[in-house]
């Protein structure tokens, strides 16, 4: 992949975080549908629901590097138990369910994206909310990230996600809380010291918009980098 660089505009962002040992709360979903969300999709609607409005009309980019997994894991569980796989259960244990759901509470038809990309999950994420964005700046896009590890039966896993949730919105017809400056380069040899490097892509991007520090994240595929500037261009 070449090396790349853009800069987007946020107007608004959330994080929850890993620290937290209770679920957020939710209290926008009706309560027949609350029950059946997983943490995962607690999270992500969590963070979603923190940047946009009933009136806003977003399209999604949602990501995820493990998704339902832990709900799809306690499904094969069952069907080696020889136990009945729930309906419900199965429904909601693909990659995208957090957007069918969030669609659904807001009657929003707006078009949504699901993807997973390793650790680098957030990274793209940033990077396809920006290109639908550049596409038609009148449009509000909300990316929303929410992420927990696999179920330890996977064993060890490089490079492993930590439990929380971001969403951001870049939308034109708010005035911009701040400039996410992103890139990624394939040598780390010509970004090396330009930023504190951290063990998740979360990690550093969360200390980037909290703290407005450089923050970046290294792997086989390239070193990101985020920088942060408050106020519009």
């Amino acid at each position: 992949m070449p090396d790349l660089s853009w800069t987007m505009p946020i107007a608004r962002w959330s994080f929850w975080s890993s620290a937290s040992e209770s679920l957020p709360e939710v209290a926008f979903v009706d309560p027949m549908m609350r029950r059946r969300l997983s943490a995962l999709s607690r999270m992500a609607l969590k963070v979603a629901g923190d940047c946009v409005d009933a009136q806003t009309k977003a399209r999604v980019v949602f990501a995820s590097r493990h998704g339902e997994l832990r709900r799809t894991t306690d499904i094969l569980h069952d069907i080696e138990a020889n136990k009945p796989v729930s309906p419900n259960a199965f429904s909601l244990s693909v990659l995208n369910a957090m957007t069918g759901l969030f669609g659904i509470l807001r009657g929003d038809r707006s078009p949504a994206t699901a993807l997973s990309a390793g650790a680098q999950t957030l990274g793209y994420a940033l990077l396809e909310g920006h290109a639908l964005h550049a596409e038609d700046p009148a449009s509000p896009v909300l990316i929303v990230y929410a992420d927990e590890p696999a179920d330890a039966r996977y064993g060890a896993v490089e490079q492993e996600v930590q439990r929380g949730a971001f969403a951001l919105l870049l939308d034109a017809n708010e005035a911009a809380q701040g400039r996410l400056a992103c890139s990624v380069a394939q040598n780390r040899a010509e970004t090396a010291g330009q930023a504190r490097e951290f063990a998740t892509q979360s990690e550093a991007l969360h200390h980037c918009l909290s703290k407005g520090e450089t923050a970046a994240w290294h792997d086989s595929g390239g070193t990101w980098h985020w920088s942060w500037r408050v106020g519009p261009a």
